[in-house]
């Protein structure tokens, strides 16, 4: 069996384009294929959240995202329909968060991985994943313009999407499952200005958005509980319409735009699986995923992309054993994003907030400080452990005492 890779990475967009890049910059030698062409569209709700900005900063590419005219987002809002809170979502050294086109994002990351001096290989179908006794060792697969090819590795990273080819193959335990929650749909439309907001209506059993994008284009997505989600389908104009103008003000906005593009939609379901085993690894939704309602799908690949790269590097460089550098993995993915998936799960119900968080949510409008705190947790800038500390929610109803007596004074 001739080894001309030490990793070979199965999909080139935002979990498996990192993974690939920082482990050929690492000096090891990569290969990345994907059945996609770049640029390539997909289904995706695009925000880059502020940490997932830091980390295109930190590997030297926030540059030529921002040299494409892509937007930057400085503040997030979440209408309630009695009041909306409003706050920034990042710090002061990664104030702002971006939503880019998957065409522009992921092209620019497969570009890096190139540059990076792992070998990508665009169009190239996975056929085949080979199983030597319990081991992954490699892949059979074909080019659009050549026929079919073997190779092999010490490590098969899956970094394609939920319906993860490797993860069909390898059946890692998966847990804390929850079924899909929330379908939602979105288009592009021009003439609706955004002004650097993400903007964020929440509604009986209703939920929408609108974030600034490439080419003077506003996203806009609406969703429902997924228990609708065949009958509305019958209807996915009209129903999302109906969604939006539960928002008077921002229908009327929305009137006066124009729809640009086809809808797009998804369900998804909620899990975490084992991310590793005997020759393989997973990143990205192949390995996690949780509802889109957050938007922390790109930020997630981003983490997941550092974690299993560092972690890969360990093991093939003989500082740590191959179990215990992924378990270290596992235990490090699943304990930065648990608190926020319990969050993001409870949110794409869509139901009214519980009477303690709604006390929360009015103690925290119009308190600045307490605002941009709100904005952060949803950015996943801070943890929802954090916000939600006893101290810090003493802390905002403190404020809103006080603010309450200066009122009546």
């Amino acid at each position: 069996m001739s080894k001309a890779f030490d990793v070979i990475v199965l999909g080139a967009r935002c979990a498996g384009s990192p993974t690939a890049m920082l482990l050929a910059r690492r000096g090891y030698r990569v290969l990345a294929v994907d059945r996609a062409s770049f640029p390539s569209d997909t289904v995706s709700t695009h925000l880059l959240h502020p940490r997932a900005v830091n980390a295109l900063s930190g590997w030297g590419l926030l540059d030529r995202l921002v040299a494409t005219g892509c937007p930057p987002i400085h503040t997030y809002s979440f209408d309630f329909g009695a009041f909306t809170i409003a706050g920034t979502p990042g710090t002061d050294s990664d104030p702002v968060a971006y939503c880019p086109r998957r065409t522009i994002l992921d092209k620019l990351l497969v570009d890096a991985v190139a540059e990076s001096g792992a070998e990508v290989r665009q169009g190239f179908v996975v056929e085949e994943i080979i199983i030597d006794g319990e081991r992954v060792v490699g892949i059979k697969g074909r080019s659009k313009h050549g026929g079919s090819v073997t190779e092999y590795a010490d490590v098969i990273v899956g970094a394609d999407g939920r319906h993860s080819m490797l993860s069909e193959a390898v059946h890692p335990e998966q847990y804390r499952e929850k079924p899909p929650l929330l379908a939602g749909y979105y288009s592009y439309w021009s003439e609706l200005p955004m002004d650097g907001r993400f903007e964020t209506y929440i509604r009986d059993k209703r939920g929408f958005a609108a974030v600034p994008t490439h080419d003077d284009l506003t996203l806009v997505i609406a969703g429902w509980p997924y228990p609708e989600f065949v009958d509305n389908k019958k209807d996915i104009e009209g129903n999302y319409l109906k969604a939006i103008d539960l928002a008077p003000d921002f229908a009327r906005r929305l009137r006066s735009a124009t729809r640009e593009a086809p809808f797009a939609g998804a369900a998804v379901p909620n899990y975490f699986r084992k991310p590793y085993g005997p020759g393989w690894a997973l990143v990205g939704d192949a390995g996690y995923n949780k509802d889109f309602i957050t938007a922390q799908g790109i930020l997630d690949a981003f983490r997941d992309a550092e974690l299993c790269a560092t972690a890969l590097d360990r093991s093939l460089s003989g500082a740590r054993p191959f179990e215990l550098a992924m378990s270290e993995y596992q235990h490090n993915r699943d304990a930065q994003a648990g608190a926020m998936y319990d969050f993001t799960c409870e949110l794409a119900m869509l139901e009214p907030p519980p009477p303690e968080l709604q006390q929360i949510l009015e103690a925290v409008y119009g308190n600045q400080a307490a605002m941009d705190g709100f904005a952060r947790l949803n950015a996943g800038t801070i943890s929802p452990t954090e916000f939600f500390a006893p101290e810090n929610v003493e802390a905002i109803f403190a404020a809103a005492v006080r603010k309450t007596q200066v009122m009546s004074a």
